[in-house]
């Protein structure tokens, strides 16, 4: 842990990682679960060398959905866990800068619009979205996970909503950035996503009847 003016008490780094730890597990969770971020771990670690400041890129990850409500409008969870972040790392004596850095890592995964030159950001939002190349069975256990959490929406403006978040991603001039992801990644997660647009295009009753 980086520190300012010594090193942060045991006690404080404790109680920091014991409040994340709680808001990851937290019931209205689905989706945005402690797996998701330890996936997320896991490919910033394999991928480390990719990044700028790879343990700031960590860090973002952790703080990144530290606050998440299915509720809250826009990125409403992201501006939210960003100020978060602030108060959590100071506590733990982390630089100005390096707070400064990892509130707009944390931002960024809002729209996972990500600069040419922001190595960091491009591995932060590769990380985000790195569920998107999965198999198709485990897409469809993330999207089914994603619908869970937002239980509370109808089922038309369910469709709505996610369907204009897909059509966002689609639109992105790249899903991944990191170059090994990309190559490896970009084909997969396209064809997911428009996998699942379609059926989201397709009324239910007309999805019983081909399953027929």
């Amino acid at each position: 842990m980086i520190a300012v003016g010594g090193q942060p008490t045991e006690a404080a780094a404790a109680a920091v990682a014991a409040e994340l730890l709680a808001r990851w597990s937290e019931p209205q969770r689905r989706y945005h679960t402690l797996d998701h971020l330890r996936f997320m771990l896991a490919v910033i670690d394999a991928h480390a060398a990719a990044a700028h400041d790879p343990d700031l890129v960590r860090l973002a990850a952790w703080c990144h959905d530290a606050i998440y409500d299915p509720r809250t409008p826009g990125d409403g969870n992201e501006q939210a866990s960003a100020i978060l972040s602030a108060r959590l790392l100071h506590r733990c004596a982390v630089p100005a800068a390096a707070i400064t850095a990892i509130m707009r890592l944390v931002r960024l995964t809002a729209g996972h619009a990500v600069g040419d030159a922001d190595r960091d950001g491009a591995l932060l939002a590769d990380a985000d979205l790195a569920v998107l190349a999965q198999d198709w069975p485990s897409y469809v256990a993330y999207a089914e996970a994603v619908r869970a959490e937002y239980a509370h929406v109808p089922d038309e403006a369910f469709r709505i909503g996610r369907s204009t978040v897909l059509r966002h991603l689609l639109e992105l001039p790249a899903l991944y950035r990191v170059p090994q992801l990309h190559r490896d990644w970009e084909g997969k997660a396209r064809a997911n996503l428009t996998r699942e647009l379609a059926s989201l295009a397709t009324p239910p009753s007309a999805q019983e009847v081909r399953a027929g």
